[in-house]
């Protein structure tokens, strides 16, 4: 098992191409830093691991936990759409504990000069971002069964497409999801 407080010293020293690193950059940094030391060892028993394409604006880069908002760790500070399916979904389907969520750029994509956008990662950003999710998959934490959310995380990684919950995609989501685990 990758040891998480050394794997997010790791993440928050890490440049990856034109991305805000949440967990070196911004007034909030060691508390995004915290927050995932806690959630990896949390679950660091997860037998699947669902892997999107980059954390969001109104996601990690605040929360610091992938397809988790703040508003879902305080109830307070921005929500995103993603994050509340995912979790709702999981939960439905009675598998959240046994689920890492990660991504495969774990700092955040933005235009230049608009922190409050998204946008995709390119080739080098996931290169670089590459050790981070092998270390994570090759942890126990997420190895039995690794999924890519979303047509870029599914490309990068092979498998059976699940379909991201943004834009009208939470139904497919669900489905999809349900039918990889059966």
């Amino acid at each position: 098992m990758v040891a998480p407080a050394a794997f997010v010293e790791e993440l928050a020293a890490a440049r990856i191409g034109e991305t805000f690193n949440q967990y070196a950059e911004g007034e909030r940094a060691q508390v995004r830093c915290e927050r995932l030391v806690a959630y990896l060892e949390r679950q660091a028993g997860a037998e699947l691991m669902l892997v999107g394409e980059a954390p969001g604006y109104r996601g990690a880069r605040v929360s610091g936990i992938p397809f988790t908002s703040e508003r879902q760790l305080t109830g307070a500070g921005p929500g995103e759409a993603s994050a509340t399916i995912v979790h709702r979904v999981l939960r439905e389907l009675g598998v959240e504990d046994e689920v890492l969520l990660w991504n495969l750029v774990p700092t955040h994509p933005h235009h230049p000069g608009e922190p409050s956008s998204n946008r995709r990662p390119t080739r080098q950003e996931i290169a670089a971002a590459r050790p981070f999710l092998e270390a994570l998959a090759g942890s126990g934490a997420g190895s039995e069964l690794v999924l890519g959310v979303g047509r870029l995380a599914q490309r990068e990684l092979g498998g059976p497409y699940i379909r991201h919950p943004s834009h009208g995609g939470a139904a497919e989501f669900r489905a999809t999801l349900l039918a990889c685990l059966s």
